[in-house]
C-alpha cells in the first residue's frame, strides 16, 4: 500500500487559498524506527504568491509532519545519505529550540524519544544541578557587561534555564540584564551581536509591515516593547544599538512579574540616527542615515500601529525610550485608540508617585502640602507631574491648584510665564516668578520641599544645592533619578552627607548603604521595574482595553503599601528587591482590581483575583517533552 499525504488538506488547515499556491512538490523520507515506519523528515519545494503564507506552511509542517507515523513496516523505503542528513537534523532540530532545549536535564526517555543518546553527557541533570553550573560560570566572568553577554548567549540557548536563574535571585540579575550594565551593552550592541532576538522593522519595510510582522512565528503575542532608539537611557540617540532596550524590558516582564516570555515581542523601529558616530561604525548594524521628518516618521508609526492590530489583535504596545518631543505626541495620539502606554512617561511617574506617596507617609504630610521643583522639564518631568496633578485631583484639589505645586527647570533655567520657548505641556507648569538661572535661587523662592532630577546633568545636584534643601525642610525629600550612574544628579553618599543624614533620598539606580554619624542609610531605586512588570501581569491577565493614567496611580498605590515600616526606618521608600515577583505580583493584583472595578477588562472578574492572578505567573520548569 503507498502512502500518500494530502497537501491540499495541509495547506487547507492552515487557510491558504488555492489561488495562492504558484506550485508545489512534496518528497518524504522515511526510515525505520522502532514503532515501525516513521516520518522523520520531508522536503517541501514550495513557491507562494504570499510570503506569508509561506511561513504558515513552514510553520504548520513542522508541527504536523513530525508527528506523523506510519504503523505499516512494509512500506520502508531506501534511506539516502542526505535523507540521514535530514534525519540528523530533525533529532538535533530540540537542541537549538530555547524554548525545549534542556541540555544535560533530557531523561533518559526523552533522549530515546528524540534520537538524542550520544548527543548529551550521560549524566542526567535537573534544573537545580545546571543553575549550579551557571551560577559558577557568572563566578568566573570579570565584569558585568562579561555576565551580560553570557546570560544573552544562555537565553539563547535554554530559556527556561535563563529565567530560572534570573527568577533565583532578580536583585542580583536585575542590574546586570538592565540598567545600569544595559547602558554599555548598548553603546557596544553591533560589537557584541551574536545572534538576532525580536524584529526590525526599518524605512524600508514601509507598506508591508503586517506582511513582515507575520514572519514571527507565535501569532499569541500579547506584548510589544518598541523604539526607535532615540533617546537611550541618558546617552541619548542610538538607533539600532537601542534594541538592548526593548528585550531587556521584556525579560524584566517575565523575571520580576512571571508574564509568560512566549507572548512577548521586542521591536526596534530603524528610523536612522543623529548619531554620525554610530554611522560611521562599521560594525553598526542600523540604516545609515538621519531620522526623517516628523510627518513621515509619525505615517510610519501609523502604519506599524495599525499592523499590530491587524496581525496581534489585543497586543499591548509599550513605547520605551523615543526621543521626547516624539514620546509625548505618540502618547496623546494612540492613548484612547489602541492599548498602549509609554513607560518613559507613565511607568516612570508610577514609580516616583510611590516613592513620594511613602515619604510624605514618612513625614506625616501630605502631597497636596509640597512644593515640587523639577530639575529638567522633559518628556519624563511632564509625565510625572501630570500624573501627580491627577492624583491630587482626585483628592479634592483643581488641576490648576494642582499643577501650582510644581515648578520646572531645565538647560534654560526657570520654567516661567515669561518664556517663549515652553511647549504646551512647559507651560501647563510655568512658575508665576521671574526669570532665573541659578537653581538654589529657585529653591529658595519657591521653598521647595520635594526636589526631583530628572536632566542626565550628572553632578547638578552639588553641595549648595543639598544645603539648601536642608535649611528649608527638616527632611528634604531629594530623587536623583537620571540614569547610568554617571548621569546621577547626585549619589546617595553626597545628600545624606551634605544633607547631615536628614534626607529622604532615591536614585534612578541602586548606590550601596551609606552610613552617616554612625546610622547606616539605605537608599532606594526609583527604577520603573516596580511598576511595567506588574502592569504587564495585570494587562496580561484581565486582557485590558486601554490603559489610563489613574491605572498608574492604581499601581503606585500598590507599590508604595507594601514599603515596610523597618525599611522606611532605614530610609527606604520602595519595596525590598529581595522578593520582587512576590511585591509585584500584590501590585498587578491592585492594578488588575482597578481594570475590573473600572469596565476596562475583556474577561469576567474572577471571585479571587489575587489567586487567579497567582495561577497565571510563568514558573521556569521544565515540561515533559
Amino acid at each position: 500500500m503507498e502512502i500518500a499525504w494530502c497537501l491540499v488538506g495541509l495547506l487547507q488547515h492552515i487557510s491558504v487559498p488555492a489561488g495562492l499556491i504558484a506550485s508545489a512538490n512534496l518528497h518524504i523520507l522515511h526510515f525505520r524506527g522502532q514503532s515501525g515506519l516513521r516520518l522523520v523528515a520531508c522536503r517541501q519545494t514550495l513557491r507562494f504568491k504570499g510570503a506569508a503564507y509561506a511561513a504558515r506552511f513552514w510553520r504548520s509542517t513542522r508541527r504536523l509532519f513530525w508527528s506523523y507515523t506510519c504503523l505499516q513496516k512494509n512500506q520502508m523505503m531506501p534511506a539516502t545519505e542526505s535523507d540521514h542528513a535530514a534525519g540528523r537534523s530533525a533529532t538535533t532540530a530540540i537542541l537549538d529550540d530555547p524554548t525545549r532545549n534542556k541540555g544535560t536535564a533530557f531523561t533518559e526517555v526523552e533522549r530515546q524519544k528524540y534520537g538524542l543518546e550520544g548527543l548529551l553527557p550521560d549524566e542526567v541533570e535537573d534544573i537545580d544541578r545546571q543553575v549550579v553550573r551557571v551560577l559558577d560560570h557568572l563566578k568566573q566572568k570579570t565584569s558585568d557587561i562579561e555576565r551580560y553577554v553570557y546570560l544573552i548567549g544562555l537565553v539563547d540557548r535554554n530559556e527556561t534555564l535563563f529565567y530560572k536563574v534570573i527568577m533565583s535571585d532578580p536583585a542580583r540579575f536585575i542590574p546586570i540584564l538592565y540598567d545600569p550594565t544595559v547602558a554599555e551593552a548598548c553603546l557596544k550592541f553591533g560589537h557584541i551581536y551574536r545572534r538576532p532576538r525580536g524584529m526590525y522593522v526599518s524605512l524600508r519595510h514601509k507598506g508591508h509591515i503586517a506582511e513582515l510582522l507575520r514572519n514571527w512565528p507565535v501569532s499569541d503575542v500579547r506584548f510589544i516593547c518598541v523604539s526607535t532608539g532615540g533617546r537611550i537611557l541618558g546617552l541619548g540617540d542610538l538607533g539600532a544599538n537601542g534594541m538592548g532596550i526593548p528585550i531587556g524590558k521584556l525579560q524584566l516582564y517575565t523575571a520580576c512579574a512571571g508574564v509568560p516570555p512566549g507572548c512577548l515581542l521586542p521591536v526596534l523601529l530603524d528610523t536612522g540616527t543623529t548619531n554620525a558616530a554610530l554611522r560611521a561604525d562599521p560594525l553598526y548594524l542600523g540604516l545609515r542615515r538621519e531620522p526623517p521628518a516628523t510627518d513621515e516618521l509619525d505615517a510610519f508609526v501609523e502604519e506599524f500601529v495599525q499592523a499590530v492590530q491587524k496581525v496581534f489583535p489585543g497586543c499591548c504596545i509599550h513605547f520605551e525610550d523615543w526621543k521626547g518631543t516624539d514620546a509625548i505626541r505618540l502618547l496623546a495620539r494612540y492613548t484612547d485608540r489602541v492599548l498602549c502606554y509609554n513607560d518613559d512617561i507613565q511607568g516612570t511617574a508610577g514609580i516616583v508617585l510611590a516613592g513620594l506617596t511613602t515619604a510624605v507617609e514618612v513625614l506625616k504630610q501630605n502631597l497636596a502640602d509640597q512644593r515640587i521643583l523639577f530639575f529638567g522639564a522633559g518628556s519624563a518631568a511632564i509625565g510625572i507631574a501630570n500624573l501627580i496633578v491627577s492624583a491630587l485631583v482626585r483628592n479634592g484639589l483643581s488641576k490648576v491648584q494642582a499643577a501650582s505645586r510644581i515648578w520646572m527647570f531645565d538647560i534654560k533655567g526657570l520654567v516661567e510665564s515669561s518664556r517663549k520657548d515652553l511647549s504646551p505641556s512647559q507651560a501647563a507648569f510655568a512658575a508665576p516668578h521671574g526669570a532665573s538661572t541659578d537653581l538654589v535661587e529657585a529653591i529658595k523662592a519657591q521653598k521647595t520641599s520635594i526636589l526631583i532630577g530628572v536632566s542626565t546633568k550628572g553632578g547638578a545636584f552639588d553641595q549648595h544645592v543639598v544645603e539648601a534643601m536642608s535649611q528649608l525642610n527638616q527632611r528634604p525629600v531629594i530623587f536623583a533619578l537620571s540614569n547610568p550612574t554617571e548621569k546621577a544628579e547626585c549619589t546617595a553618599e553626597q545628600a545624606y552627607t551634605w544633607s547631615k543624614g536628614k534626607a529622604l533620598f532615591a536614585g534612578g539606580v541602586q548606590f550601596p548603604d551609606v552610613t552617616v554619624a554612625g546610622e547606616t542609610f539605605h537608599p532606594g531605586q526609583a527604577n520603573n521595574f516596580y511598576i511595567f512588570p506588574a502592569l504587564g501581569l495585570a494587562v496580561y491577565a484581565t486582557k485590558a482595553k486601554r490603559i489610563t493614567d489613574e491605572v498608574f496611580i492604581a499601581a503606585a498605590q500598590g507599590s508604595a503599601v507594601q514599603v515596610k515600616q523597618a525599611d522606611r526606618d532605614k530610609g527606604m521608600l520602595f519595596p525590598s528587591q529581595r522578593d520582587i515577583l512576590k511585591t509585584e505580583i500584590a501590585t498587578a493584583v491592585n492594578i488588575a482590581k482597578f481594570i475590573f472595578d473600572h469596565d476596562l477588562a475583556s474577561v469576567d472578574r474572577p471571585a479571587d483575583i489575587a489567586a487567579w492572578i497567582q495561577g497565571l505567573v510563568y514558573k521556569p520548569e521544565y515540561a515533559v517533552v
